[in-house]
């Protein structure tokens, strides 16, 4: 990288972090508008599940199950908060952990399909998800988990690190914070990740796998280790997500929730490392924004989907960088 092009990186961070954590809070608190703290977190969370699944066509396969490992990271969130009494700190990382064991042994048979065939059998996991919590005696059936506590404080050595979020009046503006931080932190992983050597063979799989397996490269455990990768994500996110609504059911996440975590890769730039992030943003608020036109809503939108995808086949950030379609 020359020294321009990281300066110009570095400008960019110091720029979407200022944003972030300077500029939409003071913006807010100008405008008296804090609603708005709980609808951005929720475009963070949608955004940190949406990476996941760029991750899966990082490798060149199309993944339409990630509201599953949503729901997934949800649940088990949850159940260890209100059952086993766990920290909402300590559940969050188990609930991604535990989404990426269980998408390890879903991975290992599926993940050897064909592309196409792949996609078909994610398309059925989410059902399948919220089919399996509405059996479950610990998931409450049709009637979930409600009354789950709002994250605790974390203190080190008696000293308070993060006030807990019920000391706050207004818990919508903490839980953005958590929210962007961890989609901060999700995105800045998947960047180093792309760049590192393990991303390298993630972009020769995806370009040709006959040769890159010619070449000594062990394309089924690669596979196996994105999806893995990518379900933590949707799981962070879920369980995150479960955290601010206070209460999760079978219906949390939805197949269409899947098919919109896909779509946002595509609106963004499947090329961009934060293409999700951009697309997440613009499909929730677009989406919004349709709604005044009442019954003609899911025809305009989907009519300008198919636009933007014909006339931006690599998405929104092809707008900025029209020769360089690499993360």
């Amino acid at each position: 990288m020359t020294n321009s092009r990281r300066a110009g990186s570095v400008a960019a961070v110091a720029v979407f972090l200022a944003a972030v954590f300077v500029a939409i809070p003071l913006a807010i608190a100008a405008t008296g508008r804090t609603d708005l703290y709980y609808t951005l977190s929720s475009v963070a969370l949608l955004a940190i599940a949406s990476g996941g699944v760029w991750l899966t066509f990082y490798i060149g396969r199309i993944n339409i199950g990630q509201g599953a490992w949503a729901l997934v990271g949800g649940y088990a969130s949850a159940v260890l908060v209100t059952t086993y009494g766990w920290s909402f700190w300590l559940s969050l990382p188990v609930a991604g952990l535990f989404c990426a064991l269980m998408s390890m042994l879903v991975g290992l048979p599926i993940l050897r399909l064909r592309g196409v065939y792949f996609s078909m059998v994610t398309l059925v996991l989410t059902e399948v998800a919220r089919l399996t919590a509405l059996a479950l005696p610990i998931t409450n059936g049709a009637r979930g988990i409600t009354s789950i506590p709002t994250p605790g404080a974390i203190r080190l050595f008696g000293v308070t690190l993060v006030p807990g979020f019920e000391t706050f009046a207004n818990r919508n503006a903490p839980f953005y914070f958590l929210s962007a931080a961890m989609m901060t932190l999700c995105f800045a992983g998947l960047w180093r990740l792309v760049h590192s050597r393990l991303g390298r063979l993630f972009a020769a799989m995806r370009q040709n796998e006959e040769l890159a397996s010619s070449m000594g490269v062990n394309v089924p455990l690669l596979r196996v280790v994105a999806y893995a990768i990518s379900s933590f994500l949707g799981g962070i996110g879920g369980a995150i997500f479960v955290a601010i609504a206070q209460s999760i059911y079978p219906s949390s996440f939805t197949i269409n929730d899947s098919v919109n975590f896909m779509l946002n890769c595509f609106l963004g730039g499947l090329g961009f490392v934060f293409g999700p992030m951009l697309g997440t943003l613009v499909l929730y608020f677009g989406w919004d924004l349709l709604f005044q036109t009442g019954q003609y809503q899911l025809l305009i939108y989907s009519g300008v989907m198919i636009l933007l995808m014909l006339v931006l086949p690599n998405g929104l950030l092809s707008l900025r960088w029209p020769s360089r379609g690499r993360p």
